[in-house]
């Protein structure tokens, strides 16, 4: 092996606890205000900047950040409260997760000092949204593969290229985008890629949503046409943000969110079922919580070693891996465990509207954020297999 893999056992402490209950009460007046309803997914409504607002308002949103930024320099765990607690209750975070996930992270660490004081600052007050720039069209998920290019200028670099499944973009005020700004070389095809941060709704820019059998739009495809990035806005080393891109992933591939995309189908068909289940479905549900619990330690897990400043690229690419091929699965297993659950049951309307988006969102979840493939590729280079 060329690296120790490791899931330190981590307890929440009380402080999160306490948290957990505050961010719980929160979302209970939201959803009483009429601001979601945690039983429908399958929303329109998903970009919502005055709830954004207010999460921010909050002091939820950079919660591990220097103050001097708008920060709180909470825990990561703490924030990992917040995280799954949005996640579970179905609430719009589509405007402000990404740029709280890992764009700021990002921005802390290589962006220019009078960019973070710009920026960071309305990230923690919900005000802005980002998008991640990586795939484009024919690379999928290599993100070494990347060929649209960014030639040198007088004041900065001309963009011309295309970047494809682009969450987010139609409504993104940044982007945070990895461009070639130099060859590969024959020792290291990692070479020549340069990451930049993006204005949006620029000349040069065109945003083109592409449809998904949900019937939503939430990805997109991104054409830059000589598109002027200024000097200033180039994050981290020229030619060598191969290495910043995968201390990033660790951020973005080993959060909650990547198990409980479709977590509501389960706790809808607990519901259903009852204080009495039959045997079968009581089996049935029981592995699928265990398996849920197994999976929130090692996110947990990966939660700590990021608070510990570690770049756990390996160990968060393993929770992507099981988790999202978990949650892919799960409304599948609902399905055939639903089958058993009386037609009277009160709640037998939801589950099924439930179930039906579900089903049809599955597909995306093992090609976001990474495909499977690529995942198990970064794993098995990290413990020296290939």
């Amino acid at each position: 092996m060329t690296a120790a893999l490791r899931f330190d056992p981590i307890r929440l402490p009380e402080t999160c606890e306490q948290l957990r209950k505050e961010v719980r009460a929160f979302l209970a007046e939201e959803i009483a205000a009429g601001t979601f309803d945690p039983h429908k997914p399958n929303r329109e409504d998903t970009d919502a900047p005055e709830f954004s607002r207010r999460v921010g308002a909050k002091g939820w949103l950079g919660m591990t950040w220097p103050k001097k930024y708008g920060g709180q320099e909470r825990s990561f765990l703490e924030r990992y409260v917040v995280t799954e607690e949005m996640r579970v209750a179905n609430a719009p975070t589509r405007r402000f997760f990404v740029a709280d996930r890992q764009s700021g992270p990002v921005l802390l660490k290589y962006a220019p000092e009078h960019i973070k004081m710009e920026i960071l600052p309305r990230i923690c007050r919900g005000e802005i949204c980002f998008a991640i720039g990586m795939s484009e069209p024919n690379s999928g998920s290599d993100l070494f593969a990347a060929k649209t290019r960014a030639a040198k200028t007088d004041g900065g670099y001309l963009i011309n290229g295309t970047k494809i499944w682009t969450s987010s973009a139609h409504i993104a005020d940044y982007m945070i985008a990895i461009f070639r700004t130099s060859q590969p070389t024959k020792e290291n095809r990692r070479h020549g890629l340069t990451q930049f941060l993006v204005k949006m709704r620029q000349p040069g820019i065109k945003v083109n949503p592409i449809g998904q059998i949900t019937g939503q739009y939430e990805f997109n495809e991104v054409v830059f046409t000589d598109f002027f990035v200024p000097d200033d806005h180039v994050l981290g080393e020229v030619d060598g943000a191969w290495k910043q891109a995968t201390s990033e992933l660790a951020y973005e591939r080993s959060g909650p969110e990547r198990f409980l995309e479709t977590y509501y189908v389960l706790t809808e068909l607990v519901r259903a079922v009852g204080p009495n289940p039959d045997t079968r479905s009581a089996e049935g549900i029981g592995r699928l919580v265990a398996q849920l619990h197994t999976m929130r330690r090692m996110s947990v897990s990966v939660a700590g070693m990021l608070h510990a400043g570690k770049e756990p690229v390996v160990e968060a690419s393993i929770v992507k891996d099981i988790g999202t091929v978990w949650e892919q699965q799960l409304p599948h297993r609902v399905r055939d465990l639903a089958a058993f659950v009386e037609e009277t049951a009160t709640n037998r309307e939801t589950l099924e509207r439930q179930l039906d988006f579900a089903i049809k969102t599955a597909p995306k979840l093992t090609i976001q954020g990474g495909t499977t493939e690529v995942l198990r590729g970064i794993i098995a280079r990290g413990l020296g297999l290939r």
